[in-house]
């Protein structure tokens, strides 16, 4: 089985090899990265997500890698709901998006296996194809910008084929056994888009009331998901 987490990071973060000094270089070295490299970082985000929102991951946010990036929301997001804060967005200094060692949340918990880092690439991916514009024509495109890539036979067909299949949104639900995991789930499948048709909306809404999360509880996530993203 390929390895989730590292794909992850293909539509979320940017481990590149090299990167050094604090967050606010990296991030400057990752945008100079991806403007010489455009094959090579978020290639699956420019493939599968697509940009018609015009919007990406800000580069702070982005170089704390893929689950470490929607751990990090979640985690701010519900530590947030959990105190009785207003909705708000991410603070400059991006350590607060780092977990205690102790919380659910944290990259490295037993919890985050590579099988519950394939159902955040799910929940993506639904997310993605929730306002069906992903039709077979799109699905060829997007398979030969994935196969530029070279991520490895078993990748390519786990993406060929959850482009293909229709949205299970059983599966994606069961998958949640913690609240945590729940919040995670929704984090994943907003970080994919912005929900700005009706469509798009419905999948969301449909979504964090089948993972019985409350109101409340999404507002936050909302802002806070929304504030680490910037216009192109």
């Amino acid at each position: 089985m390929f390895d989730a987490k590292k794909l992850l990071d293909q539509f979320l973060g940017s481990q590149i090899p090299g990167l050094s000094g604090s967050m606010k270089d990296r991030a400057g070295q990752v945008a100079d990265y991806a403007r010489s490299n455009p094959m090579k970082t978020s290639a699956l985000a420019a493939a599968i997500l697509g940009t018609k929102t015009g919007r990406k991951l800000a580069g702070n946010v982005a170089t704390l890698g893929g689950v470490a990036a929607i751990a990090g929301l979640g985690y701010l997001a519900y530590r947030n709901y959990q105190s009785g804060q207003a909705p708000q967005g991410v603070p400059q200094d991006v350590s607060a998006l780092n977990p205690p060692a102790d919380s659910p949340f944290n990259p490295q918990n037993a919890g985050l296996s590579n099988d519950f880092a394939l159902t955040l690439l799910r929940a993506m991916i639904a997310a993605a194809k929730a306002d069906g514009h992903i039709d077979a024509s799109e699905r060829q495109r997007i398979m030969e910008k994935v196969h530029a890539v070279d991520l490895g036979s078993e990748a390519e067909a786990f993406l060929a084929k959850e482009l293909a299949d229709p949205i299970d949104l059983d599966a994606l639900v069961a998958a949640g056994r913690t609240e945590e995991q729940r919040v995670e789930i929704y984090t994943a499948s907003r970080l994919a888009i912005d929900p700005d048709t009706r469509a798009e909306r419905g999948y969301l809404d449909l979504l964090a009331g089948r993972l019985r999360l409350p109101d409340a509880l999404i507002d936050h996530i909302e802002a806070t998901v929304a504030s680490a993203k910037v216009t192109l």
